[in-house]
């Protein structure tokens, strides 16, 4: 086994300082930058780093591979009623899989990344454990919940272990450019976060006007798109209903925005599909857990049920607001991810 190892560079001050990170380990670091949507910034503050910190770097034009998978698939789920995380796509079909490419390529027997994470080998089960990030206000493991054994038997979390400011002070100590860059808030193709007029954008395609309804079915109004509306939103419906209404769920099959109070956005059990573990290889009995079903938000305490290969369902002990389908729900063992998968459904009843 060799020590190179490829580090992905997105211009940030996370990888950046992950490159140092590694070399003071005394890797072989090399870096790779991938071009996804609008890359001449990235590519630049990426390749002056790079020649800063004296490693080979390579940059990696994906950007029609990205509209093809990530895009059009976030586009595809907004038209058939869900709200997706590009994020967590992107980590599973693009960026993990690119970056072991680029390994492979360059004969590095490791790939590394800027993720707020920890990958440790757990001797006892043999398998390798993905856990939260000592900062816990930075940590990313939950958009990382889809890798694989494979993948995290390769890879190093430089940042594991490190704060936020402590980062940013060894990019000054280094004099990098990108010491006090903010950090990314939007996704990185809608940095405005206007997603239904990205849509309308990239399809060409008004969202038709439809029907808002209440929980009984009955027509209570007009909407502008189902797509312009997510689960738990209140503002922006265009429209006075006497009392504050929230958006509980939405049908693209008729187009339809069911609406409600604040006190029925709340449901007890959560149905997920897709499911990927990594402390085991299935649950094989009901399992006591702290769960999240999205990123922002802190863990509950559920018991989670694997119903079959693709599907398990959490039962939560206490009311969760505005479950979204088409989100994650990650859960976890302490600090360790036992695994996640994609929300379905959330209710009190099948």
């Amino acid at each position: 086994m060799n020590n190179r190892v490829m580090t992905a560079m997105s211009g940030g001050v996370d990888s950046s300082v992950c490159v140092h990170l590694l070399q003071n380990d005394n890797f072989d670091v090399s870096g790779v930058t991938f071009i996804m949507s609008d890359g001449s910034d990235v590519a630049l503050s990426s390749s002056e780093t790079a020649r800063k910190l004296g490693i080979p770097h390579y940059i990696l034009d994906l950007r029609s591979e990205f509209r093809q998978s990530v895009i059009e698939n976030f586009i595809s789920s907004y038209e058939n009623g869900l709200t997706p995380n590009p994020c967590v796509f992107c980590n599973k079909t693009m960026k993990f899989p690119y970056l072991f490419n680029a390994a492979d390529e360059h004969d590095c027997d490791f790939a590394a990344t800027g993720h707020y994470a920890k990958c440790e080998y757990d001797s006892n089960t043999g398998r390798y454990l993905l856990k939260k990030a000592e900062d816990l206000r930075k940590d990313q493991s939950y958009m990382l919940y889809s890798l694989s054994q494979t993948q995290l038997s390769r890879l190093k979390f430089p940042l594991g272990d490190m704060t936020k400011p402590q980062i940013r002070e060894i990019a000054r100590s280094l004099g990098l450019a990108s010491a006090d860059k903010p950090d990314s808030q939007d996704i990185c193709f809608i940095p405005d976060g206007d997603y239904a007029a990205f849509i309308e954008k990239i399809t060409g395609k008004t969202p038709e006007a439809g029907d808002y309804i209440d929980k009984s079915g009955n027509v209570i109004g007009r909407h502008k798109g189902h797509i312009n509306y997510t689960t738990g939103q209140r503002k922006g419906l265009g429209m006075s209903f006497g009392r504050h209404m929230f958006v509980l769920g939405k049908d693209a099959k008729s187009n339809t925005v069911t609406l409600g109070d604040e006190i029925d956005l709340f449901s007890n059990r959560v149905y997920v599909k897709n499911l990927n573990f990594i402390a085991v290889d299935e649950i094989k009995a009901p399992l006591k857990v702290k769960a999240k079903i999205r990123y922002s938000q802190r863990e509950s305490f559920a018991t989670a049920e694997q119903i079959d290969e693709n599907y398990m369902v959490l039962t939560f002990d206490e009311p969760q607001r505005a479950v979204t389908c088409g989100q994650s729900a990650v859960i976890y063992d302490g600090d360790v991810v036992i695994g996640g998968g994609e929300i379905t459904f959330g209710g009190d009843n099948l």
